[in-house]
């Protein structure tokens, strides 16, 4: 599978069986979606940074994606979604609403994709979760998981690989996120050095067997 990050919250994973957008963004963030085409689709929530679907294309095995904004169980062609319900806030949705974490079952991979989660994960939410290979976690704060509660979130899911994302970037819109941490604040925290690169390449055979931290550059 191939991973590649598109700014924000936004990645897309091409797999043998076929592709996976998250959570697309309207232009209003700052910069502007890419060209991107899919055979599935995740929206977290519906908010205008994660839920801009219809910018998505369909495929030459799917004239219009299917998309996915609800928990629950998913097959399309071959690829497995899983929904598990959650909060955008650490007061049960009462400030942001609800927030759906999705993991995404492909080329033998366990991706899972965390959304704008506003609060810790518990023992119940991380049995529903159950095991992560990959898993996309937001680190910048204000809106989503700070970079010391994404460390914790970390601990909890005990994945193989973290790819940050949802973190302050020199193309956000200042007034809309400039509160937020940087990349650089979450490796701070939870205490490595990386460098970026453009895309990952995962194959279950490879994967390591203490977790690892991935930056991906973004691919705008």
């Amino acid at each position: 599978m191939t991973i590649t990050y598109h700014g924000h919250s936004c990645f897309k994973l091409k797999g043998r069986r076929g592709t996976v957008v998250t959570d697309p963004y309207e232009a209003s963030i700052g910069f502007t979606l890419p060209n991107m085409s899919a055979d599935m689709v995740t929206v977290s929530h519906e908010h205008h940074d994660h839920n801009a679907a219809a910018k998505v294309k369909g495929t030459a095995r799917r004239e219009k994606p299917f998309i996915v904004n609800k928990p629950g169980e998913y097959e399309v062609g071959g690829i497995s979604i899983f929904g598990v319900p959650s909060f955008h806030d650490n007061s049960k949705g009462s400030e942001r609403g609800t927030n759906t974490i999705f993991t995404i079952y492909l080329d033998e991979l366990r991706i899972c994709h965390l959304g704008d989660l506003g609060h810790e994960i518990t023992a119940d939410l991380q049995e529903e979760i159950g095991a992560v290979d990959v898993l996309l976690c937001p680190v910048g704060g204000v809106y989503s998981l700070s970079s010391a509660q994404a460390v914790k979130a970390i601990r909890a899911l005990e994945p193989s690989i973290v790819i940050p994302m949802h973190y302050k970037t020199e193309a956000h819109d200042e007034k809309l996120f400039g509160e937020m941490e940087t990349v650089q604040q979450f490796l701070k925290e939870y205490g490595v050095e990386v460098a970026p690169v453009v895309k990952l390449d995962v194959e279950k055979a490879e994967l390591p067997e203490e977790t690892e931290i991935v930056v991906l550059q973004e691919q705008l």
